[in-house]
């Protein structure tokens, strides 16, 4: 353990929001998984917090062991991570898995250890690093919309069609996370403007497809229709069981709070342990823990523009912000659907949520961070330039990337 904290290196506080923010996770989990025990009658809480635990452990190594990979090698990555990211979502899309006639196809299933893999959470991470390095590319060179379609959009595109038909809201994140990279990039917003053309005539398309063969085409187009309107609709129906029920535990958390674990409307809201977990937080440590919890979130995103506006690579600087951001933005809109400023999205709370492979790769996210702040740290204390292994095939290509 020793010779691991002597290891540990980067931004030290983005490691303290992390580990700070994973340990607060404890209670609320502890506290939530209570409906389904209780409730749905399934598993036992203390089970819940040792799987929990778990992930966590697994997650921290993850960041562990990115954070001491150097940020270049991220260039040569993401273009050998971006043709198999591709055929995984491919291949999650054609299982046609359903729900209440509804396409769910967003898992699969690793073989031998009985793990469910989210293809989308991966793919977000590995889409963001090789925009970066598109973007790094073309920095100095002047480039047209019609050079960059196959390079950048086709791979972005193709991303996001094969996410869309099972997770809009994930769909949506990501595509408005490519198009700010893009934006702090440098990219032409002239072009940019034309890609958000394109890509609301492409969902318009989509849209009027599934509508006219609901039976060919299973989908979510319904839930996302219901939801907005549900939104929209300041009649309570149906519909707003959850939100309801989160606005009532925000209420009755008042200023301090209940205390913790001594929730009530965890026993009523279906997501009490993950989409929906900021409600129980402010119930139980009332405005005080809501607030402090989104101080914390600000703090990590202000971390990351202090570690991108240290770095003194293009790539390190956009790297940091394409994976780093959408973390903080996916927190900001888990918080902003609990309050009933946003339609539901089922997006968690990230490193605070219930999860597997989302929390894993949130910890992706911020060993890459980790990594560029390491750069930046190794180049205050000696001033050297890094120099390229001519003997090692990554080092090499992300040099030439």
């Amino acid at each position: 353990m020793t010779g691991i904290f002597q290891n540990i290196k980067g931004d030290k506080a983005i490691w303290a929001v992390v580990t700070l923010l994973g340990l607060f996770s404890f209670l609320p989990i502890y506290s939530a998984s209570s409906n389904l025990v209780y409730v749905v009658g399934n598993g036992t809480t203390f089970g819940y917090l040792v799987k929990h635990a778990l992930l966590l452990v697994l997650g921290f190594g993850i960041i562990y062991g990115v954070h001491s990979i150097p940020a270049r090698f991220f260039k040569g990555l993401s273009i050998i991570a971006m043709p198999i990211v591709l055929v995984l979502l491919g291949f999650t899309l054609a299982q046609g898995t359903t729900i209440e006639g509804a396409n769910a196809s967003r898992w699969i299933s690793v073989p031998l250890v009985g793990i469910s893999f989210q293809t989308s959470n991966l793919a977000a991470v590995v889409l963001m690093i090789y925009v970066a390095r598109y973007l790094t590319k073309i920095k100095d060179v002047t480039v047209t919309f019609k050079e960059s379609i196959l390079p950048l959009w086709t791979p972005v595109f193709l991303v996001i069609a094969l996410i869309l038909p099972a997770n809009f809201s994930t769909a949506g994140i990501i595509f408005s996370m490519v198009l700010l990279l893009c934006f702090l990039g440098g990219y032409p917003t002239k072009y940019l403007l034309g890609i958000v053309g394109t890509g609301v005539l492409a969902l318009t398309l989509f849209i009027l497809t599934a509508k006219a063969f609901p039976g060919m085409f299973p989908n979510r187009v319904d839930t996302w229709s219901s939801r907005i309107e549900s939104f929209a609709d300041d009649r309570d129906t149906e519909a707003d069981y959850q939100i309801e029920r989160a606005k009532i535990a925000i209420a009755t958390g008042g200023v301090m709070g209940k205390g913790a674990g001594k929730s009530i409307q965890k026993n009523f809201l279906p997501q009490s342990s993950s989409d929906f977990i900021y409600a129980i937080i402010v119930e139980e440590y009332g405005l005080v823990g809501g607030f402090a919890l989104m101080f914390f979130y600000l703090l990590f995103l202000f971390r990351i523009v202090i570690v991108a506006h240290a770095s003194t690579s293009i790539f390190g600087k956009l790297v940091a912000l394409g994976v780093g951001l959408p973390i903080v933005f996916q927190a900001l809109l888990n918080m902003a659907v609990a309050v009933e400023l946003f339609p539901v999205t089922g997006q968690t709370l990230p490193l605070i949520s219930s999860g597997g492979t989302s929390s894993w790769m949130t910890c992706l996210a911020i060993g890459i961070i980790l990594s560029v702040s390491v750069k930046n740290s190794e180049r205050t204390v000696s001033g050297s330039k890094v120099k390229i292994d001519e003997n090692n095939p990554l080092d090499v290509l992300s040099g030439q990337l």
